[in-house]
């Protein structure tokens, strides 16, 4: 995948469409717009929208929006899921198919567009300026419409202002789907992981700004928590943290299965863990990405979950819906990841069954957003619900989300029985009463986001994000001492401790994180409360670099269960030695310092020896 191909794109498309949208924005502002004529309702939510917000973030997000729209059109023509291709042109031709079909008076009932006017404007009875624009303005209007039925998540339903805004120019060479073609040819689509480089390389100058301001002693607000630490993760992670624990899980409850000579990276024991969760069907099997940006590792879990299904006998166009229904699960902050992530699954899905579509299942990713529910009309509500009983305790979950975009899958969620609230909803027929339905609807909305928080999940599989404390704004650092004072140095450093508590016993916590948690005395604790709780079943230490950042990494594999016995496999990989380690990779440290609680540092003193050996050899060679 040629990655600065794509970087390209993703700069140049972006700035273009922010230019098309602001100038739209302008012309539908004017007091004596047509839109305020014809489109009086869409202009008054854009203005409420601009005066909620600001111009700017309006203009930022609908160039998303399209920029978001249009990549996953072409990637969905490339790859045939639509029957008449929106962006792409037939060969030999320069527009697309759908406008072409359009001109010879094929147009699908489906998209529900009005026909007439189409035909009209394609045929000169319509006057205008320019009616082949005018024309395929209609149709995409229709076709996202048409695919908000499918996939709500991205298309959102086209009926406000993001039409409006919709950019002008969508037929000349020069146009944002002119660029998209261009770059996401066959190749650059042969693998859904396109999707979330290109968000990577969309965000990069915000990204880049928000470090600039990092360096002023500006903090990281929660708008831009997403931006400061959306890393894409290398495929071989991604392998290796998903066969080592998901993977590894099947092994042992199947130690038949062909599953092992699918995974690449899978690293198997002389000696296998003595206790294992017991896995009666790959249903129930439960795999969460508590911070899962794009999706990466959801896709590639859905890969083994796939084969799983497959060598159980599972019927072939049964196992999409069942891995998306049963088995993943994705919490994120990012509104525009959650719908990439769902995108993505929905296409790994649409790749194994062509009849995906008609039948379609939405993912179980979770954006979490703020509720706040005002104090009299809480109380109220809560009077309503008559449960006396749990009234304290579900109280103290309504108000743990007031921050929920600042502290994400941090939040530990108040543990009630959410099935019992809401048969008491129903008893008490609360959705009925006209005074209740808005704190109604904030209920339920923190009622879904806790139940993807709780402990349940066999596999926690994250490449966190990762923040300092000098990067946190001041009430993330506050809550982070507050709740994480073992580890609230770094963002990272909690979701370790987060993905041990939101895996079963005898589950796995698995994470590619930085180094620093093995060496720094600040992560004493942590090493610790590791080592009190869990084993580790493999690590790849990386170097500088191999991660495509500037600083060591390190992925693990934990099992939420001490087995002292157990030795883990361990390797250090320097830039562009990743075969070699997996080859032969190195096994530490001695039984004698994994058995004491006291050594909890020497566990990691072979890398520790490797870096200053490479230091002192830079020291020789300035010398």
């Amino acid at each position: 995948m040629n990655t600065a191909k794509l970087k390209q794109f993703a700069s140049i498309a972006g700035k273009t469409l922010i230019e098309q949208v602001s100038s739209r924005l302008s012309i539908v502002l004017d007091k004596d717009s047509i839109e305020r004529r014809i489109n009086f309702k869409a202009v008054e939510i854009l203005e409420k929208e601009i005066k909620e917000t600001s111009k700017n973030q309006v203009i930022e997000k609908t160039a998303y929006i399209w920029f978001n729209r249009f990549c996953a059109l072409r990637f969905m023509d490339v790859n045939n899921y639509t029957s008449v291709k929106v962006l792409s042109p037939l060969e030999g031709f320069t527009q697309p198919e759908i406008l072409m079909e359009a001109k010879q008076g094929h147009i699908d009932d489906s998209l529900k567009i009005e026909s007439e006017q189409i035909l009209g404007l394609l045929s000169g009875k319509i006057p205008s300026n320019d009616p082949q624009q005018e024309a395929y303005r209609i149709i995409l209007k229709g076709v996202c419409n048409y695919w908000h039925g499918i996939m709500p998540f991205l298309f959102e339903k086209i009926s406000d202002y993001t039409e409006l805004l919709m950019p002008y120019d969508l037929l000349s060479e020069s146009s944002v789907i002119s660029m998209t073609r261009n770059c996401l040819e066959k190749e650059e689509c042969e693998n859904v992981e396109v999707i979330g480089w290109l968000y990577q390389f969309y965000i990069s100058e915000k990204k880049d700004g928000v470090f600039a301001d990092l360096k002023k002693n500006k903090k990281i607000t929660p708008e831009n928590i997403p931006a400061a630490t959306q890393l894409f993760t290398p495929s071989w992670i991604v392998k290796y943290l998903v066969e080592n624990s998901l993977g590894r899980l099947w092994m042992l409850n199947n130690p038949g299965s062909a599953l092992a000579e699918k995974m690449d990276y899978y690293i198997k024991h002389e000696k296998n863990e003595n206790d294992f969760i017991k896995i009666n069907s790959p249903k129930d099997l439960k795999i969460c990405d508590p911070a899962c940006g794009s999706g990466h590792m959801l896709v590639y879990a859905f890969e083994i979950l796939y084969f799983i299904y497959e060598e159980q006998g599972f019927d072939p166009k049964e196992i999409p819906y069942f891995i998306l229904k049963h088995n993943l699960y994705g919490i994120e902050i990012d509104e525009r990841a959650k719908e990439l992530a769902c995108f993505a699954l929905c296409m790994k899905a649409r790749e194994k069954y062509k009849r995906f579509f008609k039948k379609p299942v939405s993912p179980n990713i979770c954006a979490l957003k703020k509720v706040k529910i005002n104090d009299d009309k809480l109380f109220y509500y809560l009077d309503a619900l008559k449960l006396k009983d749990l009234r304290k305790s579900l109280e103290t979950l309504l108000r743990q989300f007031e921050n929920a975009d600042n502290f994400g899958s941090l939040i530990r969620p108040e543990i009630i029985d959410i099935d019992f609230v809401l048969n008491s909803m129903d008893e008490n027929k609360i959705s009925e009463d006209i005074f209740l339905q808005e704190t109604h609807s904030h209920v339920l909305t923190i009622l879904n986001q806790a139940k993807y928080l709780y402990p349940k999940y066999h596999v926690v599989i994250a490449n966190p994000p990762y923040m300092g404390g000098k990067g946190m704004n001041q009430e993330l650092s506050k809550w982070a001492k507050n709740n994480y004072p073992d580890t609230k140095s770094d963002l990272f450093a909690m979701f370790i401790e987060r993905g041990f508590e939101m895996s079963l016993d005898f589950g796995y916590n698995s994470m590619v994180t930085m180094q620093s948690w093995m060496f720094l005395s600040s992560y004493e604790k942590l090493r610790e409360n590791i080592f009190d709780q869990s084993t580790i079943i493999c690590m790849t230490h990386m170097a500088n670099m191999v991660m495509g950042i500037a600083f060591g990494t390190s992925a693990t594999v934990w099992k939420k269960d001490v087995d002292k016995s157990f030795k883990g496999k361990y390797c250090f990989v320097e830039y562009g030695d990743i075969d070699n380690c997996f080859n032969e990779p190195k096994q530490f440290p001695p039984e004698n310092e994994r058995n004491s609680k006291q050594n909890s540092n020497a566990v990691f003193i072979m890398p520790v020896l490797m870096i200053l050996k490479r230091f002192l050899v830079v020291l020789l060679l300035i010398g």
